[in-house]
């Protein structure tokens, strides 16, 4: 299948797009034996020889972790003010990306990979894929609040809402399981935010259909191809 040469250096983890197309600008790119300069050429990775500086360059191994993100790291790839990174919690030598954020103080389900298509379906609002979050409010939750989360209210100059909100301690209301399909960041605490509610505590325990279950805080697993493909197959309808 074709696909623009810049993507295909960056998945191969040559470089970002943008370098990538440095390189192809510095005629350092060849296809087929035949330098390359124009930006909108694309390849057939399966057929096509793409060579960096005339080392063939070949497709970087997709790989997929399930992190139980603890408190105390940033989601990035580095940091400027020198703060642990999630990246510091996961071993290997293939250079990889969070799938969206999650703040410095919440914990749970994080994915990291470096497959750039998968991160695209997983954040595209489109899809809708739901996130679930554990949430421990300053004060209980009045129902007619959680009913106006549900319906909707006005954040960002947008309709936004909660696709479910249920309580999860025995009495208390202070205690709530929310369900979401919006990505954008500080969602769910803004959200509380609008109606005069501060959180607490916040955990990501399900992000479509991934969970954190027996892997301990600050440890991972790696995810399997079958684990993949059914995210695909459950949201990509």
């Amino acid at each position: 299948m074709k696909t623009r040469l810049n993507r295909y250096l960056s998945e191969c983890g040559l470089a970002s797009r943008r370098k990538a197309e440095e390189f192809i600008r510095e005629a350092r790119i060849s296809v087929n034996g035949s330098i390359v300069i124009d930006l909108a050429c694309t390849v057939d990775p399966d057929k096509d020889i793409i060579q960096f500086d005339g080392e063939r360059i070949k497709p970087e191994k997709k790989v997929y972790f399930l992190l139980n993100k603890p408190k105390g790291y940033i989601t990035s790839t580095d940091d400027e003010k020198g703060r642990k990174t999630v990246l510091d919690l996961i071993e290997t030598r293939i250079k990889i990306f969070p799938v969206g954020r999650l703040d410095y103080d919440t914990t749970g389900v994080l994915l990291l990979t470096n497959d750039g298509d998968f991160t695209n379906f997983l954040t595209h609002p489109s899809h809708k894929i739901p996130r679930e979050y554990k949430v421990s409010l300053h004060k209980p939750l009045d129902e007619e609040d959680r009913l106006k989360l549900i319906k909707g209210i006005i954040l960002d100059r947008k309709k936004s809402r909660f696709i479910d909100i249920s309580f999860t301690g025995k009495g208390e209301r202070n205690k709530v399981m929310v369900t979401a399909v919006e990505g954008r960041n500080h969602f769910v605490k803004n959200m509380f935010s609008a109606l005069g509610y501060f959180v607490d505590r916040l955990e990501r325990t399900n992000y479509g259909g991934l969970d954190v279950k027996g892997i301990p805080v600050g440890s991972y697993r790696i995810l399997s191809r079958q684990e993949i493909k059914k995210v695909y197959e459950t949201y990509g309808k």
